[in-house]
């Protein structure tokens, strides 16, 4: 126990050391849709390059366990801003939910209240509106989806048409605000359409086939990676046969197979896409160390989701609880605090970043929040009651027909994952992590893993009460 405070008491410290009224650190979050955990050269990627991004890891930390509090895009959008689980802030799918998103309590608004500077510059996507948001001093967004290129933005409350790239478009502005005059620290909040595919998004929220869009690179990426090997995971040869949620007949759909997974050039569009993200983060860099900022700014990359590409058979339906979704990249950089080059194990989610980023900035939370801030794994300093397993939910929506009424809440341990499906009976499933780290193995009726069972049973049970983390 004393051991436990006098390492809680080495991180107030710390905090204290660089937080103080006068010497805030700036914030800068870079977010990128649909991102793979593994999708980067830091993370051992054996084709994509990202010195940009690599350079985050390198001078600062990689999470090389983080996860998506909720695998969809508006619910773990709101996760982020919020430090709320899904259940707990209100936008529960992809719907348009906007005017909810007008309410949420946010960790910008917080900052902002505190006298930081906050800007918001991409794609906020709870709904298609994209007026602005309570908490910010700069708002440049795009409208739900947005376009590849030629995006129109919501420019604080006027649309306005820019012409070229959407990620070149957003770097642009997000230069913009890290160049402009202010007083007092600032939070940029960059949240990129890259790497979503073009496709079509209707009023009631609903977007147009998902086999027909694509992942539209910048005109000078558009030959990269040309011929590229596309390593696959080994789960892309599940046979399914103990998975009958996914066995399900669907009208119109073939079965999954290999086949039915993402094909290789559009998992290289995808990489082409990352490339002009890559280089918006190495500007960004560039920008804050001619101003001398570099060092007094926390600078985070992280995504909202993983993508398939074809792992069990699937290709586009991010919403499922299999590692290649839930999985998400999460570095940070802030040498007052942070070892270059830090590795950290333990459990990270979306829900932890607004904690994290209120300490740093030494603002208080006027709520209770489900996410815990990760400041002290920053310090190199794991609280002895880190969490050891943590939820996953999902509710149903009507976007892709394959996922329909597999809503679901999970839970994960460093072992094991239990899946428990909320409209299909008996259809559950239980991984065990160490022995099938590919998830191809279904063990929920091996007599082996009853107790085991169990125990998961009662874990998800505590976590769906309220609890962020076990």
């Amino acid at each position: 126990m004393l051991r436990k405070l006098i390492a809680s008491l080495v991180v107030v410290l710390m905090v204290a050391g660089f937080a103080g009224a006068d010497n805030r650190p700036n914030i800068v979050v870079v977010l990128v849709d649909d991102l793979r955990w593994d999708e980067l050269s830091c993370m051992g990627h054996p084709v994509v390059r990202t010195p940009g991004i690599d350079r985050v890891a390198r001078e600062g930390a990689r999470f090389r366990n983080a996860f998506a509090s909720t695998p969809l895009c508006s619910p773990v959008r709101a996760c982020l801003l919020t430090g709320l689980n899904t259940h707990n802030h209100g936008i529960l799918d992809n719907t348009a939910r906007d005017e909810q998103s007008h309410k949420l309590q946010t960790f910008p608004r917080a900052l902002q209240e505190a006298g930081y500077h906050t800007g918001y510059v991409g794609k906020w996507h709870m709904g298609n509106d994209d007026s602005p948001r309570p908490g910010f001093d700069e708002w440049a967004c795009l409208q739900g989806q947005g376009t590849s290129f030629d995006p129109p933005l919501n420019i604080k409350g006027e649309r306005r048409d820019f012409t070229g790239h959407t990620t070149d478009v957003l770097n642009e502005l997000a230069l913009e605000f890290v160049d402009s005059e202010r007083e007092g620290p600032f939070c940029l909040y960059l949240a990129h359409k890259a790497l979503h595919p073009e496709l079509i998004q209707y009023d009631d929220g609903s977007i147009s086939d998902p086999s027909a869009a694509r992942f539209m690179p910048a005109e000078r990426h558009e030959t990269l990676y040309a011929d590229a090997p596309v390593p696959r995971r080994l789960n892309v040869t599940d046979d399914l046969a103990d998975k009958p949620a996914l066995q399900r007949e669907i009208d119109g759909l073939p079965p999954l197979s290999r086949e039915t997974g993402t094909p290789d050039e559009t998992v290289r569009d995808r990489w082409r896409m990352l490339a002009a993200v890559d280089e918006g983060v190495a500007q960004l860099f560039d920008a804050l160390e001619e101003s001398g900022e570099l060092d007094s700014t926390v600078f985070v990359f992280t995504s909202d989701h993983g993508y398939w590409y074809g792992e069990h058979g699937l290709s586009v339906e991010r919403r499922l609880a299999y590692e290649e979704a839930i999985r998400i990249p999460l570095l940070v950089r802030y040498p007052p605090l942070v070892e270059a080059g830090l590795l950290i194990d333990e459990f990270a989610l979306s829900i932890d970043l607004a904690p994290t980023l209120l300490e740093l900035a030494d603002v208080e939370s006027e709520r209770t929040l489900d996410g815990r801030s990760l400041v002290p794994l920053l310090a190199g300093k794991a609280p002895d009651d880190w969490r050891t397993s943590f939820l996953i939910e999902y509710n149903t929506d009507t976007v892709f027909p394959r996922v329909l009424n597999m809503g679901y809440r999970a839970v994960r341990t460093d072992r094991l994952k239990y899946i428990h499906y909320l409209e299909l009976e008996g259809m559950d499933e239980l991984y065990d992590l160490t022995a099938d780290p590919y998830e191809m193995q279904n063990v929920i009726d091996d007599p082996d893993y009853a107790g085991e069972l169990r125990k998961m049973e009662l874990r998800l049970e505590r976590l769906r009460e309220g609890e962020g983390g076990a």
